[in-house]
């Protein structure tokens, strides 16, 4: 497309996509964990955009496969482990609307374990 703006969005974790569509030409991707993780997630763009393959496995492995997991774990939780993230942070994202729900205690406490690991700057 020239010097025209490639955008890939409406992935629940773009993270895991990210480096194939890159292949393809997708400059940009929209990033949900940018919400809880900003700083993270801007460490993995920066890692992506400069072919460091290393940092991305690192940081597949460690944060974003175990957040599928708690993501996996039910249906429509794409939106419910975002939202939760958020208010894990300390901002009101407010509840799932129904038909989905949000995750369970345990599941909250699995996040909060996985972002406290995780926590960079903005």
């Amino acid at each position: 497309m020239g010097d025209r703006l490639m955008y890939l969005g409406g992935m629940p974790t773009a993270e895991l996509f990210a480096e194939a569509y890159l292949g393809a030409g997708f400059t940009t991707y929209s990033s949900a964990v940018f919400n809880f993780v900003p700083g993270l997630a801007n460490e993995f763009y920066a890692a992506l955009r400069r072919g460091d393959r290393a940092t991305c496995e690192r940081i597949l492995k460690d944060f974003f496969y175990p957040f599928m997991a708690i993501r996996n774990r039910g249906k429509g939780y794409a939106v419910s482990a975002i939202k939760a993230g958020v208010r894990l942070q300390g901002f009101d994202a407010g509840p799932v609307r129904s038909p989905l729900t949000d995750l369970t205690d345990k599941e909250v406490a699995m996040l909060d374990a996985l972002i406290g690991t995780h926590k960079r700057k903005a």
